[in-house]
């Protein structure tokens, strides 16, 4: 049987063997203003409670990873908290420093987890947003460990795929069936067993041997797009992305047209929102 570590492994190979390191670096450069606009935020509940757990002292340094415009780095940053934030698109690193501009302690580098010079024992929390799984298998764990202060806290927070309604997802699945069968088939597993899809980062965590601790909790959080903003936040995904232009503009035509004869003026959806906590070892 394949380990689930190795199926990241593969998958990872996989889109390094396809993209080049240009490529990866800018996978979310032309869609950062949508990124920005439209992908969920980190309920409080949930930032509130990861703060708790990690028991962060005052004048906490967290290094994060993959900070994208700055959607989870604001609630942290509103603790006083010092942070020093990656990020590899230029475009994104530009909006994250729009965002964060009243946070003075806050820096932001645009850089890959991998490029970034390690910092030994240096931060008390190392935050990955729904990004970890992006940083190279290789480095994961071990040089998040290394960043990390004696029983420093690894902080993973994960949004989910933002569900649309059962009505509406039939509706969309048609133009899917039909204009772009993968698709129609990467929606039907998002809309399986999300805690499960989670939870898996979870085991990856403990799996690496560095780590203790593991406390993983969630919630389902409602959210309202107008139709124009749904389809913009879908253009965020990567299976998205990797259309070409022709393919993904037709497609999204034909999802507005259905949208705007079935579900009026707006769409009410719903997404998993968790996260996992952990201390160095």
């Amino acid at each position: 049987m394949v380990k689930e570590s190795e199926k990241s492994q593969d998958w990872y190979s996989e889109y390094i063997a396809t993209y080049t390191s240009e490529q990866r670096k800018n996978w979310y450069s032309e869609i950062a203003d949508a990124y920005n606009k439209t992908r969920p935020r980190y309920p409080q509940q949930l930032i509130n409670r990861v703060v708790e757990l990690a028991e962060l002292p005052a004048g906490t340094n967290i290094l994060e990873i993959g900070c994208g415009p700055g959607i989870p780095t604001i609630p942290f940053a509103e603790f006083g908290f010092s942070m020093l934030c990656l990020e590899p698109s230029q475009e994104a690193c530009q909006l994250a420093r729009q965002n964060c501009a009243a946070y003075p302690s806050v820096e932001i580098q645009n850089l890959t987890f991998e490029e970034w010079e390690l910092e030994t024992e240096k931060f008390n929390a190392v935050l990955a947003a729904t990004s970890f799984h992006w940083v190279s298998p290789e480095i994961r764990y071990q040089k998040t460990a290394a960043a990390l202060k004696n029983k420093g806290s690894l902080i993973l927070l994960w949004n989910a795929g933002v569900l649309p309604p059962d009505e509406v997802y039939r509706v969309l699945d048609e133009v899917y069936q039909i204009k772009a069968p993968s698709l129609a088939e990467y929606h039907a597993k998002e809309r399986g067993n999300q805690e499960e899809s989670i939870n898996v980062f979870g085991q990856y965590v403990i799996d690496s041997g560095l780590f203790e601790g593991l406390i993983y909790e969630q919630l389902v959080c409602e959210i309202t797009y107008s139709i124009e903003d749904y389809l913009a936040l879908l253009k965020t995904y990567s299976v998205y992305i990797a259309l070409d232009d022709e393919n993904r503009n037709y497609l999204l035509a034909n999802l507005r047209e259905v949208l705007e004869k079935n579900c009026g003026n707006s769409i009410q959806a719903s997404y998993l929102s968790a996260f996992h906590v952990a201390q160095k070892i």
